[in-house]
């Protein structure tokens, strides 16, 4: 399993419509061959910072089976408007974890300890 994270910044004017969008564009990845699960959950402390992570079988089926297929270009129309600036979208390969769920893991941040 590969795990793709992708931190999307959208304008916090246009939160709700690019949530709506999103809820568009979801059945579009979901029929993905390799699609395994999504996630979408939204800044606490942050909120205009989204965090997309997409559980994919193979690299291969996030990078050449949905970037290259007219879904994709569909997806692209629904939600890359909403972004700025463009995100930096990385691929993980799980280490601990039950790599068998199809639930990616939750992720969790807090502010450095200052003494």
């Amino acid at each position: 399993m590969i795990l793709e994270h992708a931190l999307l910044s959208v304008r916090p004017e246009q939160a709700e419509d690019f949530e709506a969008a999103f809820a568009e564009a979801k059945p579009i990845i979901s029929a993905m061959p390799g699609f395994r699960s999504l996630s979408l959950s939204r800044g606490i402390e942050t909120p205009d910072t989204y965090l997309l992570l997409v559980a994919w079988e193979r690299l291969a089926d996030h990078v050449e089976g949905f970037r290259g297929s007219a879904g994709y270009q569909r997806w692209q129309q629904l939600l890359h408007h909403f972004y700025d600036p463009f995100p930096v979208v990385q691929h993980f390969a799980p280490i601990v974890g039950d790599a068998t769920s199809d639930t990616p893991p939750a992720v969790t941040a807090s502010t450095p300890n200052r003494q």
